[in-house]
């Protein structure tokens, strides 16, 4: 099952690439769009996406709930989609599944003064007008890397490949992703990759039950699924919380899981909303 992340810089052609690769390997697309219909398929409103959408959310956003429910459905949704072979652009998917076996991660990147170009080609204006659209983007997608995962947008190290678009057309690209995909993604990693990203949807749809369906109280909740073990862990204010947690979680995975809780028992134990 092939999965891709393609992050990119604006103007790197990392839309078009996207296209090529799809069809190389014919497999779905996930772009901005798609992504935003499956978590208003959740009930999340479209305005609520706007405020973190690939940026560092402002200070007030940054005090909301709706900052965590933000990442939970986009994870959810990234999870839904990485179900099947699929390539997804941006949103913070190279970070989401970094640690899945056999999801291929891509870089794309171009010199200042080609991106400025093509933002001035795209958008009819002046270079000075180019240049405070790139900058903005740069420092809104660097804001949202580090703000929602703590990872730094542009470190190679957190990519498989990155490639320098600037003389490149986006079916070299494709061709290229395609060619070291297939020799960097081992056979072992393929069959690992449906287990694991199972494990995640689960660990989502866990977090879903207890947070969002049941509202019971468990604060900085973390669900951990392992083969036939379930660990939750976060900070609850009584046993009776962490209790219906636990039943919960065993409703949500169904039979065959072992499933333990270390979530801390504070009492009195509030947060501030």
């Amino acid at each position: 099952m092939a999965i891709i992340t393609i992050s990119r810089e604006l103007a790197a052609l990392g839309d078009e690439t996207a296209n090529e690769l799809a069809g190389v390997l014919g497999c779905q697309l996930v772009d901005k769009n798609r992504l935003e219909e499956r978590i208003k398929s959740y009930g999340v409103e479209e305005k609520k996406l706007a405020k973190y959408d690939e940026k560092k959310p402002s200070f007030l956003a940054s005090l909301s709930n709706n900052r965590d429910d933000y990442l939970h459905y986009l994870k959810t949704a990234i999870l839904e989609e990485a179900a099947q072979s699929c390539i997804l652009i941006g949103r913070g998917a190279s970070v989401i599944l970094k640690k899945v076996p056999g999801v291929f991660s891509v870089f794309l990147a171009a010199p200042m003064d080609i991106r400025i170009e093509r933002v001035k080609n795209y958008f009819h204006c002046d270079e000075r007008r180019a240049k405070q659209v790139i900058d903005q983007s740069d420092h809104d997608r660097k804001g949202f890397y580090r703000y929602f995962f703590d990872s730094e947008w542009k470190d190679a190290g957190n990519y498989h490949l990155t490639l320098n678009t600037g003389h490149l057309h986006p079916e070299v690209c494709a061709e290229i992703v395609k060619y070291m995909r297939d020799r960097i993604i081992t056979d072992e990693a393929e069959a690992q990759n449906v287990a694991r990203i199972k494990e995640l949807g689960l660990e989502q749809a866990i977090i879903h039950s207890i947070l969002y369906e049941k509202e019971i109280s468990i604060h900085f909740l973390e669900v951990v699924v392992s083969k036939d073990e379930i660990n939750l862990f976060g900070v609850a204010s009584s046993q009776a919380l962490v209790e219906a947690a636990l039943d919960a979680a065993r409703d949500s995975s169904g039979a065959g899981y072992s499933v333990h809780s270390e979530i801390q028992v504070v009492h009195e134990y509030s947060v501030v909303q």
